[in-house]
């Protein structure tokens, strides 16, 4: 009804001009009143003119009505749409209608289509502990993160190394998630002498927590000591026990593939796989890879109210073969602080079996942890390393044995944990952990551990060998270490710490000839991480 009205108001505005001329004429005919007598003039029209004015009307309003039958007649068989739609930048309402010229409809332009908000591509940011960067949908996520360790270490003892400053470490990586059920790893260190190398690179597929498949190359999940970040242990450096572990050389990592899962609500953790265990993006030299299996039980994991809910037990067992054709020798008898070497490296071929049995036991502030791992390493058809040489012979194996016990206890009242840096609840300066209270001392930790290896390679006579006459010596030497630490925790990130080492030479040294003695080792580390 609306749009007749519209095209009758047309209409009429087309008509009018004629209309007001028409009547315009029409007074133009009629002669102009006498104003001195007030009556018409002898000029007046006549009445044939004014029936024909009258017939001119009579036509006009006849058209009209013929032009009003048109419209309803249009509005009957296609009504013109009156759409409404969003408001102009000026706050008047556009209208989008159907016009009709010469009998032809001009179709509107399509409304266009509306665009789906999907958010910010990317979001960056810091979480209160590290920077981050996820997609908008959030289902990608990376972080930076690394380390840089600065060292100044001081010897005491004959043939001890010189006094120096030296860069431990300087790592830089990214990790992060895609989807729910992969995490990722890249990680590679500037300080080797031949290069940057690579550290960590892996995908963990996780589709539940039971069940993930890790891939890559990482650390060997051999023990909790190795295991733990370079920038979380207790003291500067592992302790002696740790020269028995998988992959010493190589930052205890290897290429390789495993399971792993949480198990039974939490209370046990459990990890197989199969490693080069031959070095850093290194071939395996033999066919058979290296084999683990570790198990962690935590029986009190969930009960907040034990005294023991930080409580755990581990094992783990390796088995492995070495090439002599590859030239593999045993394990290296220097000591991790670099005081000295207390044991000879031998050429070994065959089996490598690992043992390891630990504790460890997190409350508040304190903890404390004990580890035992034990090592053999088969001599199958190998040559003396005595002048003459003995021909390829087997040889008794070689036996490695040790283990540590360590406790450390924050000043401050942090709360200590697994694998963990505590937070500051009041740093030396800024930015402050996330729940702190002001600045303040920092946090203060103190720390002791008693660490003892032992090593054995047993000589054999063979004189009554006619073919391979000689003889092989034994070699049965031990050392122990008492370590005090100092770690002071600036702030989250920044970290200083002091280890004052005994370490006992028991033997004369195979390396450098140094008789029985104490060296007294002084190491100073100022750690930044992100």
């Amino acid at each position: 009804m609306r749009s007749f009205k519209v095209c009758f108001l047309l209409v009429l505005f087309v008509l009018l001009p004629g209309l007001v001329a028409g009547a315009q004429s029409s007074e133009a005919t009629a002669p102009p009143a006498n104003p001195s007598s007030g009556t018409a003039s002898s000029g007046a029209a006549t009445k044939e003119e004014v029936d024909q004015l009258r017939k001119k009307l009579a036509e006009q309003e006849q058209t009209i009505e013929q032009l009003k039958a048109m419209v309803e007649k249009l509005a009957a068989d296609k009504p013109v749409p009156v759409a409404t739609t969003p408001q102009a930048p000026d706050g008047a309402q556009l209208l989008n209608a159907t016009l009709t010229q010469g009998g032809a409809q001009a179709t509107p332009s399509p409304k266009p289509a509306e665009k789906k908000d999907s958010g910010p591509a990317l979001t960056a940011g810091w979480s209160g502990e590290h920077f981050y960067i996820r997609s908008g949908d959030g289902k990608f996520q990376i972080q930076p993160y690394g380390y840089v360790q600065t060292d100044y270490r001081a010897y005491s003892g004959d043939g001890a190394p010189p006094n120096t400053f030296v860069i431990r470490r300087a790592r830089l990586g990214f990790q992060g998630s895609y989807g729910k059920y992969y995490d990722f790893a890249i990680l590679i260190d500037g300080v080797p002498v031949t290069g940057v190398n690579l550290r960590d690179a892996y995908v963990n597929i996780k589709p539940s927590a039971q069940f993930q498949v890790q891939v890559g190359q990482y650390k060997v999940p051999f023990a909790q000591e190795e295991i733990d970040s370079d920038a979380n242990i207790l003291f500067i450096e592992r302790s002696l026990a740790s020269i028995l572990y998988p992959d010493v050389a190589a930052t205890f990592r290897s290429p390789g593939a495993m399971v792993q899962g949480t198990v039974l609500g939490g209370h046990m953790q459990y990890w197989a796989g199969a490693f080069n265990g031959k070095g850093l993006t290194t071939n395996n030299t033999t066919n058979y890879p290296e084999a683990i299996g570790r198990v962690k039980f935590s029986p009190w994991k969930t009960n907040k109210d034990s005294r023991f809910q930080g409580f755990f037990v581990a094992g783990a067992i390796t088995y492995g073969k070495s090439r002599g054709l590859s030239n593999e020798t045993s394990f290296s008898g220097a000591l991790p602080d670099a005081a000295f070497s207390f044991f000879p490296s031998f050429p070994i071929n065959g089996n490598v079996w690992r043992y390891t049995g630990e504790f460890g036991w997190y409350r508040g502030p304190w903890t404390l942890s004990g580890n035992y791992v034990q090592l053999r390493m088969d001599r199958e058809g190998v040559g003396s390393s005595q002048s003459g040489g003995l021909g390829f012979v087997t040889l008794p194996g070689i036996t490695g044995k040790g283990g540590y016990i360590q406790a450390s206890y924050l000043l401050t009242g942090e709360t200590a944990g697994e694998n963990s840096t505590p937070k500051v609840k009041h740093p030396v300066f800024g930015p402050e952990t996330p729940g702190g209270g002001g600045t303040g001392l920092g946090a203060w930790e103190l720390a002791f551990r008693y660490d003892r290896v032992k090593a054995k390679e047993p000589g054999t006579d063979l004189l009554g060998n006619q073919f391979t006459p000689g003889f092989v010596p034994t070699f049965n030497n031990h050392t122990d270490a008492f370590t005090f630490g100092i770690n002071w925790h600036l702030n989250y990130w920044v970290k200083y710490m002091a280890d004052f080492s005994v370490d006992r030479l028991q033997q004369v040294s195979i390396n450098t000839g140094a008789l029985p003695q104490n060296y007294f080792v002084v190491l100073q580390r100022l750690q930044f991480r992100f």
